[in-house]
C-alpha cells in the first residue's frame, strides 16, 4: 500500500495552540517501524498545482492564501497564522490525497497521513482547512478521465460543509456525511446524504447508522457506480477527543473503520483514505486511532494483492 506524508513540511504554530501537528510525525514515525507495514510505502507526493485547486477554488482566494493578503477575519476563521510554509503545506496535503487517489485506482487501497481539510470553500478557508483535498482530487481525476464518478464518505465527527457545497447538484459527485447533529459547524450545508448524531453516541449506535447509510449509498450506485470513494476517517469520534462530543471506544472506530473498507472492497471501489480531525489531549491516543485506521487498510491491501 502505497502511503502519502506531509509531516516535514511544517506548519508552524504558536506552543499555546491547540491543533495537534505532532500528529502527523508521530504517525509517520508508527508507520515506518511497525510491522504491520513492512510492506508498505512511504511516499512524499507533489504539492497540488494551481490548476488543480483552480478545479474547486476561485482563483481569487488561491491568490491571496499564496500571497498572504487573506484578511484578519479570513484568517481566524482557518485558525493557522499564515506563512508561507501554511501555504506549502496545504498545497503538499492537497497533492497527497491526489496521489492516494491516483494509487488506489492501481492498488485499490493507498492512504495520506493527513488530509481531510473539508471545512475548506470554494473562497474561504475554515476550521483548520485551507483547500479541500478530496473535492479537489475528484475533480482532478475527472478531469483526467481517470474516474467518471466519485463519492466522499466522510466519517469525521464534524460537517463536511465545504465539501457538500463544492459538489453540490452534482450527480457524479456524491457527498456523505456522519456526524455530530449539534457539533461544529453551526451551520451545516446539505450534503447529498448527511447523518446527523445525537451527542454521546454509542459504539452500537454509530454502526447501526452507518450500516444504513452504506446501504443507502449501494441504492444510489444504481444510477452509475463509484470508481473512486475518498474516506475521511476521523478520530474525534473518539470518546476521548476534546472536541467530538461522542462516546465511540477505540474498538469501535476500528469496526467502522473495517465496515468501511470491507464495503468498498466488495463492491470492487478503489478507496484513497484521510486521515481528518482528532483532538483527544494526549496525542498518542490518536496517532494509536489514526494507526489503526491504517493497520487495517494495509490488510486488505494485501488480501488484495
Amino acid at each position: 500500500m502505497q502511503l502519502y506524508y506531509t509531516d516535514h513540511f511544517e506548519l508552524p504554530l504558536p506552543a499555546t495552540h491547540r491543533f495537534p501537528m505532532d500528529k502527523y510525525r508521530r504517525l509517520r514515525r508508527h508507520v515506518a517501524t511497525s510491522d504491520a507495514h513492512r510492506d508498505d510505502v512511504l511516499l512524499v507526493p507533489p504539492a497540488a498545482t494551481d490548476d488543480q485547486l483552480l478545479r474547486c477554488h476561485d482563483r481569487d482566494y488561491i491568490d491571496r492564501v499564496t500571497t498572504g493578503t487573506l484578511s484578519p477575519q479570513e484568517i481566524r476563521r482557518i485558525g493557522f497564522p499564515w506563512s508561507p510554509k501554511m501555504v506549502q503545506r496545504s498545497r503538499r496535503s492537497t497533492g497527497a490525497t491526489i496521489a492516494a487517489s491516483r494509487s488506489a485506482l492501481i492498488d485499490g487501497i493507498a492512504a495520506n497521513l493527513a488530509g481531510g481539510t473539508h471545512h475548506a470553500f470554494s473562497d474561504a478557508g475554515e476550521g483548520y482547512c485551507v483547500f479541500n483535498d478530496a473535492a479537489v482530487a475528484i475533480r482532478t481525476l475527472q478531469a483526467e478521465s481517470r474516474i467518471r464518478r466519485g463519492c466522499v464518505i466522510d466519517l469525521d465527527v464534524h460537517q463536511g460543509n465545504g465539501t457538500a457545497s463544492i459538489l453540490a447538484g452534482d450527480p457524479s459527485a456524491i457527498t456523505m456525511s456522519m456526524h455530530g447533529a449539534k457539533n461544529f459547524p453551526l451551520r451545516k450545508v446539505p450534503s447529498d446524504l448527511d447523518i446527523p448524531l445525537a451527542d454521546g453516541t454509542d459504539d452500537d449506535t454509530y454502526l447501526e447508522k452507518l450500516f444504513l447509510a452504506l446501504a443507502t449509498l449501494d441504492r444510489w450506485r444504481t444510477d452509475g457506480e463509484f470508481d473512486l470513494v475518498i474516506y475521511l476517517a476521523g478520530a474525534d469520534p473518539y470518546v476521548g477527543d476534546r472536541l467530538g462530543r461522542m462516546c465511540l471506544s477505540k474498538s469501535g472506530l476500528i469496526e467502522r473503520d473495517r465496515t468501511v473498507l470491507q464495503w468498498c472492497v466488495d463492491r470492487s471501489i478503489p478507496v484513497a483514505i484521510a486521515m481528518s480531525g482528532g483532538y483527544a489531549a494526549d496525542i498518542d491516543e490518536i496517532v494509536a486511532i489514526h494507526a489503526g485506521t491504517l493497520k487495517i487498510a494495509s490488510e486488505f491491501s494485501r488480501m488484495a494483492g
